[in-house]
């Protein structure tokens, strides 16, 4: 396995989709993108950001309740690609057990940035979907809460259902 840090999320052009990006602690030479949903996106800028929401979203709701009933994230493990698509494992622990669970990676690093907990990728993924990534490259989302808010306003706006797939 590799750690890797959330570098950032940017917009992929000319599709306008999100992508999260995963960049290798070590040596970082490699990165790994995921595309992920606007919701997803929006969850993990507002942690990198330190926006704080009025109420709490999903992603800080799975948060509160690990850490009331005990559990600890303890890493989150981007896992296989298959046909396209990404898989993730949130590895807990609790009461002396440790316990998997299966997740979308932009669910698993949303919550891995709310708790601060490591983020690791299998080797079979990141030799695959890995490139080798100049750093001046990733794109960090903007610094201005507002308009990271406002950005993704824009971006919601010319959404509609049929961009999903069925």
């Amino acid at each position: 396995m590799i750690e890797v840090e959330l570098a950032g999320v940017r917009i992929e052009a000319p599709s306008n989709t999100p992508v999260v990006v995963l960049r290798e602690r070590v040596n970082l030479q490699r990165s790994l993108s995921i595309f992920i949903g606007a919701p997803e996106a929006t969850a993990i800028a507002f942690v990198l950001e330190g926006v704080e929401t009025p109420r709490p979203l999903t992603h800080d709701l799975i948060k509160d309740m690990l850490e009331a009933f005990g559990a600890v994230l303890e890493r989150v493990v981007v896992t296989e690609l298959r046909d396209s698509t990404f898989f993730a494992e949130l590895h807990l622990s609790a009461f002396g057990t440790m316990h998997v669970v299966s997740s979308r990676p932009s669910d698993a690093i949303a919550i891995a940035a709310r708790i601060g907990c490591p983020i690791f990728v299998e080797n079979a993924v990141m030799e695959e979907a890995g490139v080798i990534d100049d750093l001046a490259e990733v794109v960090i989302v903007n610094d201005d809460p507002d308009e990271v808010v406002e950005e993704f306003r824009q971006f919601i706006d010319q959404v509609n259902p049929d961009d999903f797939g069925s």
